[in-house]
């Protein structure tokens, strides 16, 4: 790391958010007998009451964070939540990529990177369809793409400490909505009627 570069800064740089799942399928090679083909059935049939099982105890353990969860909850079909995610997966690579620019006076590649996570009408279009249920959640997320455009401004002024100042402000819009909101999932017909509005039937563009 540059020592010009304030680490002050950088800290809440340095946070990242990794989901892994791990799938695993079995095979066979001879072909079963009758008596296994039956126990295979009655071993699907556990298999299936169980996953519904499963599936109930998880909306159980669901709805129980929601009630300690204090945050604003964002209703979302999930087709939205899956959306709304990638873009957030994306804007923390921007600001990996600000960084790391950043630390070598690459003031084009903060540029481009900042570019982003900046204000559009597209990004204005989006935040309001995703807050529409949720008062204040749009004028949050528009905030934090407006704060972005700061970045840019210092950026083309080549000035590094301006470019990480810009930064700073920019991630705390991101914690301050992190902070305040939170996604639930819903079906199409209580979005509907959360939002007076029609669910979308197919996946928005990615920004």
């Amino acid at each position: 790391m540059s020592p010009n570069i304030c680490p002050n800064i950088l800290v809440p740089v340095v946070a990242s958010i990794a989901a892994l799942c791990t799938l695993a399928a079995c095979q066979r090679s001879d072909p079963p007998s009758p008596e296994p083909m039956a126990s295979a059935a009655t071993t699907n049939s556990s298999s299936t009451a169980s996953s519904t099982a499963g599936s109930g105890g998880e909306c159980e353990a669901q709805r129980a964070l929601a009630q300690i969860d204090a945050r604003i909850a964002v209703p979302l079909v999930p087709m939205m939540a899956n959306h709304q995610r990638r873009d957030m997966r994306d804007h923390l690579l921007a600001v990996q990529e600000i960084v790391v620019a950043a630390a070598t006076d690459d003031f084009a590649g903060v540029e481009r990177a900042a570019g982003r996570i900046g204000f559009s009408d597209e990004m204005g279009q989006t935040c309001t369809h995703m807050g529409a249920g949720a008062p204040g959640f749009t004028e949050s997320a528009l905030n934090f793409h407006h704060t972005a455009d700061t970045i840019t401004t210092a950026a083309r002024q080549r000035d590094r400490a301006a470019v990480l100042q810009a930064l700073g402000a920019t991630l705390q819009t991101c914690t301050g909505c992190h902070a305040a909101f939170r996604q639930n999932i819903v079906d199409d017909a209580t979005w509907n009627r959360l939002t007076a509005q029609l669910a979308p039937t197919e996946p928005a563009p990615s920004h």
